[in-house]
């Protein structure tokens, strides 16, 4: 299921922030930030998974995140800032999922156009990206801590 984050969900996005993302990771305290709704524009979306089992019917049923997607949506250009998948739900379909609900979501806020960054070196994710019908717009090098170049993707939002 993919729903509107929630401050609580705060902690497992951070996690699978650092997780996906490494030495790129954003900071615990930016993803509170945005959860908090202090970045403007900003919207984080969750993919929840199978409720965790309890041993005790008295106890509330949590589900388990385990996947998320940042954005930011501004006027006519949305860009996809996050897409992580934890590794165990992998290649099922989360992420596409969450993009597709990152661009439902764009249009409604009338934009016309997604754009995002990726290293040029994620071969899986470019791919991914071109498979939904995202295009090169550039290339930014040395975009990346480590120096790897980011290729700038772009997919228009028909209304």
């Amino acid at each position: 299921m993919i729903r509107p984050a929630e401050a609580d969900d705060g902690p497992a996005i951070a996690a699978l922030e650092r997780a996906a993302f490494g030495s790129d990771a954003w900071s615990d305290a930016l993803v509170f930030e945005g959860l908090g709704g202090q970045i403007p524009g900003a919207l984080y979306l969750v993919a929840t998974g199978d409720p965790v089992e309890r041993r005790s019917s008295v106890e509330p049923v949590e589900t388990t995140v385990v996947g998320y997607a940042a954005a930011s949506l501004f006027a006519d250009v949305a860009e996809l800032q996050r897409i992580a998948v934890a590794p165990t739900e992998r290649r099922a379909g989360v992420a596409s999922a969450l993009l597709e609900r990152i661009e439902e979501e764009a249009r409604l806020r009338y934009s016309e156009r997604l754009l995002l960054e990726v290293r040029e070196d994620n071969a899986a994710a470019c791919a991914f990206y071109a498979a939904r019908g995202f295009r090169e717009l550039d290339r930014r090098p040395r975009y990346y801590a480590d120096g790897t170049t980011a290729v700038v993707l772009a997919k228009d939002l028909p209304s």
